[in-house]
C-alpha cells in the first residue's frame, strides 16, 4: 500500500449478481487532491462512490483511508462528508439547523454547534442567512449549504456526488470555480463523480476515464485530453477526428478513406492504426499548405457557438468529414466561409495521437 494515500482503492471489485459493475479497480488519490470518476452512465462511478462511503460493500479489495481499513466500516464511522445532486437538505429545519446537525448527533455542546456553524457560514459567504430557511435560497446558496453541513464535521475525505447537476448552465459553471476554490484553500482530499467532461476538466487535479467498470486512463485533465490512450477516450472526452487505416510499407503513413495521414511515430507495415486529431488543432486554409498533413476540403457546414465556430468540411473520394474549431472572430485566410467551397486544412504531425494499434 502507498503510504502517502489519502485514499485507496485496493482491487475493489463490485458484483451484482451476474454482472460485474466494477471490476478490480486500484486507485490513490494524494492528500488534498481532487480526482473524478468520469464516464457514461452505467461505467460504474456512481457503484465506486457508494463503495467508498459505505452504502455497497466490495464483492472483492479493500477501501483504505489515510491507514485505516475502512472495507467493513458503516458510513457512520469513515469520516467522510458527502454531497448529493438535490443537496437532501430538512426542508423544516433553518439553515443552521441543517449545518449544525451532524454535530448534534455527534453529541456536541450547543455552543461548540454555534461556533462552527458560524464558521462554515463564512466558508461559504452565507454568513447572514442562518435563519432562513432552504426554500429561501437559491439553487446555488442550497449548494453551499450542502457543502457547509458536509465540511462542518472536518471530514478525512469529500465526496461528491454529481453535486451540480441539478443547476442551470451559468450557475453551474460559477459553482466549479466557488467548489474549487473552496477545496483548496481547506486542502480536503475529495472524489468527484461526474458525466460532465468540463465540470471535470475545470474542477479535478487528476481524470479517471471509467467505461464498463474499469479505468481506461487517468492522468492530469491536460494530459487525458491531449495524449489520450485509447479510442474510447478520446472519443468521450470532448470532440476527436478519428482516422482509421493501414500502415503503409514506409511505416510512417496510413491510409484512411483514401487519404494519406502521416503518423507521429513508425508503426509496423499491414497494422491496422487508429489515429486522433482535436477540431482545434486543425489548420484551415492558406497555413495549412505547408505542414505534413495537409489535403484540399469542401466545406460542408460552417457553425457559430459562441465562444468559437465550428467547420465541417469533406475529404478525399468518401467525402470524409472532418471538424475543426476556430475561436469567434478568428476566421482563417483563405475561406471565404460559403458551404460547398474548397480550401486547404492541414495539421502537424505532433498533434496526432494513435489511439489504437492492431498488429493482427
Amino acid at each position: 500500500m502507498t503510504g502517502s494515500s489519502a485514499l485507496r482503492l485496493d482491487r475493489v471489485r463490485k458484483d451484482f449478481g451476474p454482472v460485474t459493475a466494477v471490476q478490480e479497480m486500484t486507485l490513490d488519490i494524494a492528500p488534498g487532491q481532487l480526482v473524478a470518476l468520469l464516464g457514461p452512465s452505467g461505467c460504474g462511478k456512481t457503484t465506486t462512490l457508494r463503495m467508498v462511503a459505505g452504502f455497497e460493500t466490495p464483492s472483492a479489495g479493500r477501501i483504505v483511508i489515510g491507514d485505516r481499513d475502512v472495507t467493513d466500516l458503516p458510513p457512520h464511522r469513515r469520516n467522510l462528508g458527502m454531497v448529493f445532486q438535490n443537496y437532501s437538505l430538512f426542508p423544516h429545519r433553518t439553515v443552521a439547523e441543517n449545518i449544525a446537525f451532524g454535530l448534534r448527533m455527534a453529541g456536541r455542546s450547543r455552543a461548540e454547534q454555534r461556533d462552527a456553524v458560524a464558521r462554515m457560514l463564512d466558508l461559504v459567504q452565507l454568513g447572514d442567512r442562518g435563519d432562513m430557511y432552504p426554500r429561501q435560497l437559491s439553487g446555488g446558496q442550497q449548494q453551499r449549504i450542502a457543502l457547509a453541513r458536509s465540511l462542518v464535521l472536518d471530514p478525512r475525505v469529500l465526496l461528491l456526488d454529481e453535486p451540480l447537476g441539478a443547476l442551470d448552465k451559468a450557475l453551474r459553471e460559477s459553482m466549479q470555480f466557488e467548489i474549487r476554490a473552496m477545496q483548496q484553500r481547506l486542502g480536503i482530499t475529495t472524489l468527484l463523480v461526474t458525466h460532465d467532461q468540463e465540470e471535470a476538466m475545470t474542477m479535478a487535479d487528476q481524470i479517471a476515464v471509467m467505461q464498463s467498470g474499469r479505468v481506461l486512463q487517468i492522468g492530469a485533465p491536460a494530459a487525458v485530453y491531449n495524449r489520450p490512450e485509447s479510442r474510447f477516450v478520446a472519443e468521450f472526452l470532448g470532440t476527436s477526428n478519428i482516422f482509421d487505416g493501414r500502415v503503409r510499407p514506409s511505416g510512417q503513413e496510413i491510409e484512411a478513406d483514401g487519404v494519406t495521414i502521416r503518423l507521429p511515430r513508425a508503426a509496423s507495415p499491414g497494422a491496422q492504426v487508429s489515429v486522433s486529431v482535436r477540431p482545434e488543432r486543425i489548420v484551415i486554409g492558406e497555413a495549412a499548405h505547408a505542414l505534413p498533413n495537409r489535403m484540399r476540403a469542401r466545406l460542408a457546414d460552417r457553425v457559430f457557438r459562441g465562444t468559437h465556430e465550428t467547420f465541417r468540411f469533406e475529404i478525399g473520394p468518401a467525402a470524409r468529414q472532418v471538424h475543426a474549431h476556430r475561436q469567434a472572430g478568428t476566421g482563417p485566410a483563405g475561406v471565404a466561409g460559403r458551404p460547398q467551397e474548397d480550401c486547404w486544412i492541414g495539421w502537424d504531425t505532433a498533434d496526432s495521437v494513435i489511439v489504437t494499434v492492431n498488429d493482427r
